[in-house]
């Protein structure tokens, strides 16, 4: 059977121009994120299959690469149902895995702790644009803080990230989960309806206001309550104003301080970010994760479809490992997705110094050879990057490839010295 040599679909080889993109904001986000406490940690690629299934992970438990067990524990002639082969698997995302971490390892571990992490996960999922079957996340998390500091520190940590790397004019779109169901109970949507109104509304973005109610209508809820519902979108501003003022008209379905909370986050941002992006109100966000459980939040590049980054507080998960809840807070970014727009934007990493590549002609005496070599040992000493190789016979096409990998500079030696 002939080899392949393309990647498996949904995964891909990273040439050196876009690794090296991929290496600076890596260096970045430690850089970022370490400079505001978070402490970079690490959890196995492969997970205990009750934890990938727990019912945490929305769709996602739908796309788990799942691994069979091994040696004697598998037995394909007695097993008659899935559990009696799989014992494992690729974990999806980095949130379960750090719930499972941080309940193993709370006692070690500052309060509240803040952690970063970044790997790769693994989804068996439709390959598109900026989505893969193994791609990397990088998530900042804050354990062990209930109140509205953590997730203020969450979006200045990102912002802040962002701005680094060159990201302006962004939007933060923010939302609270107490909302949604506060207005969903105002409206007298049945709680055990929650999560369909919820996947509908969802879809505002893509199919709009009339698209809503029409699809709401056909789920067969009430056409008065449905008017009740909408209205309360098209009445909502986008600013903490608009939380205050929703929150009053909810008074009665949710708890004031839910909404002040909501709108304290947005006016602390907007007071203390140094950061160009907008940061808004959107009473429609409802990120499908089940395991959230207050604050969410997403972040919108103009001309990107879908988001480039997302998360909020899910204060129940730890809870289903140890019995006791904890407050949890996370923030992820699309760092495939911020991937795929520098290198579509022709992002050069700043402040490189030049690179310079030596290439040696075929057929030279050992001495150039050795002298070249000799040459370049001494500026690697001094801290610049060289590249010794044999020169090709299409020379201008070898430079042409170099120049894509970031040399600048070239230093030929010839049999003939005098060329």
């Amino acid at each position: 059977m002939a080899l392949k040599k393309k990647p498996v679909t949904g995964m891909k080889d990273i040439l050196p121009a876009e690794m090296q993109v991929r290496e600076y904001v890596m260096n970045q986000i430690r850089e970022t994120y370490g400079g505001f406490g978070f402490h970079s940690i690490e959890t196995p690629c492969v997970e205990h299959i009750e934890n990938l299934t727990s019912k945490q992970g929305g769709d996602n438990e739908k796309l788990i690469f799942k691994i069979m067990k091994r040696g004697e524990k598998l037995n394909l002639e007695t097993a008659q149902a899935e559990n009696d082969l799989v014992d494992s698997g690729l974990r999806y995302d980095l949130t379960v895995p750090l719930s499972r971490y941080y309940s193993n390892n709370a006692a070690s571990l500052a309060a509240p702790f803040k952690s970063l992490q970044m790997g790769s996960v693994w989804r068996a999922d439709r390959p598109q644009k900026g989505r893969f079957r193994q791609f990397v996340q990088c998530d900042i998390d804050i354990l062990g803080d209930s109140t509205r500091l953590a997730e203020i520190e969450l979006i200045l940590a990102t912002t802040t990230l962002l701005g680094k790397i060159g990201f302006k004019g962004y939007t933060v779109r923010i939302n609270d989960r107490n909302i949604l169901k506060g207005m969903a109970a105002f409206c007298g949507f049945p709680e055990e309806s929650y999560d369909q109104v919820f996947i509908i509304l969802d879809k505002m973005d893509k199919i709009g206001m009339d698209g809503v109610a029409r699809e709401l209508t056909e789920a067969g809820y009430d056409e008065e309550k449905i008017k009740k519902y909408l209205s309360l979108f098209e009445s909502a501003t986008t600013d903490a104003a608009g939380v205050r003022s929703l929150g009053s008209v909810l008074k009665d379905a949710m708890d004031q301080e839910q909404a002040e909370n909501l709108a304290s986050i947005i006016d602390s941002v907007r007071q203390i970010t140094t950061s160009q992006f907008h940061i808004v109100f959107d009473p429609t966000l409802v990120r499908g994760m089940s395991y959230y459980t207050g604050t969410i939040f997403e972040i919108q590049v103009d001309g990107f479809p879908g988001s480039v980054g997302g998360g909020g507080r899910y204060d129940k998960m730890i809870g289903k490992f140890t019995g006791m809840d904890t407050p949890a807070c996370g923030f992820s970014i699309g760092f495939e997705r911020i991937i795929t727009i520098l290198m579509d934007e022709g992002f050069t990493v700043p402040g490189k110094e030049d690179k310079v590549a030596f290439l040696i002609e075929k057929g030279v005496s050992d001495d150039m050879m050795n002298g070249a070599i000799k040459e370049a040992m001494e500026e690697r000493a001094k801290g610049v990057t060289v590249l010794v190789s044999q020169m090709n016979k299409n020379k201008k096409f070898q430079k042409e490839g170099l120049e894509k990998e970031g040399y600048t500079l070239f230093k030929e030696f010839y049999k003939d010295a005098l060329k």
